[in-house]
C-alpha cells in the first residue's frame, strides 16, 4: 500500500457535525477526511491489460517457458490500459511499481496438433521462482482438440517485483494458438492477462 498521511485515518471528533448548518454542505473537517481517504485509495490502485498476437510453441518437452504478451489493450481514446503495472523485456515479465496484493487473471488458447494425448502444465512465477502449489495440469487429446486454460492467481508482490506465467508440455504437438479475425468474431489472441491490485490488502 502507498505511504499515506497518518491524519488520513483520524475521523473528526464526534462534536464536529457532518453537515455544516451554515452551508448545508459536508463540513470542512469531514470533507478533508473523506478526500484524504479517497486519495489514499486511488494511490493504491494498479492495473494492466495485455495480450499476445503470436502462436507460442514449446521447443522441448519438460522445459519451462514463459508466456509472452506482446500487446497492451487500449481504451477508446487510444490510451494504454495500464497504471503502475508494466511489461519488461522480454514481454513475459510483468512488473509492479507498488507493494500490494495483485490479482493476475489469464486465459490461454491451447490447441493440439496431433491425436496423441498430451499434458500442458501451467504455473505462476515471481522473480524467477515458481510459486508453491500454483501448478495445474490440462490434458488435450485429439488432432484438433482445443481448450481454454483460464483462472487467476492472487499474489502479494513488493515494489519492483515481476510476475511470469509459465508453461511446460510433455509433448511438443500443442500450441498456445492465435487466430486472425473471421467475421463476426474479432482476432483471437494466444494469451490474455489482466492485472489489478487489491486496494487495502
Amino acid at each position: 500500500m502507498p505511504n499515506v498521511n497518518p491524519n488520513n485515518t483520524q475521523i473528526p471528533a464526534p462534536r464536529v457535525e457532518f453537515i455544516d448548518k451554515a452551508t448545508n454542505y459536508v463540513s470542512r473537517a469531514w470533507y478533508t477526511w473523506l478526500f484524504n481517504i479517497y486519495q489514499a485509495v486511488q494511490a493504491g490502485e494498479r492495473y494492466g491489460s495485455y495480450y499476445d498476437t503470436t502462436t507460442q510453441s514449446a521447443a522441448a518437452i519438460n522445459t519451462a517457458y514463459a508466456v509472452t504478451f506482446n500487446s497492451a489493450y487500449v481504451d477508446a481514446s487510444n490510451n494504454i490500459l495500464q497504471f503502475g503495472v508494466y511489461r519488461g523485456s522480454p514481454t513475459s515479465l510483468i512488473y509492479v511499481d507498488n507493494t500490494s496484493t495483485y490479482n493476475f487473471q489469464f486465459s490461454l488458447q491451447l490447441v493440439s496438433t496431433n491425436a496423441t494425448a498430451k499434458n500442458v502444465y501451467i504455473w505462476a512465477d515471481v522473480n524467477g521462482t515458481a510459486v508453491p502449489y500454483s501448478g495445474t495440469k490440462v490434458t488435450l487429446q485429439g488432432a484438433s482438440a482445443a481448450s481454454v486454460a483460464a483462472w487467476n492467481f492472487v499474489l502479494n508482490l513488493q515494489k519492483g517485483d515481476y510476475f511470469r506465467l509459465m508453461w511446460s508440455v510433455d509433448n511438443t504437438n500443442v500450441q498456445i494458438a492465435a487466430f486472425t479475425s473471421s467475421s463476426p468474431v474479432p482476432a483471437i489472441p494466444s494469451a490474455i492477462l489482466t492485472v489489478t491490485s487489491i486496494v487495502g490488502a
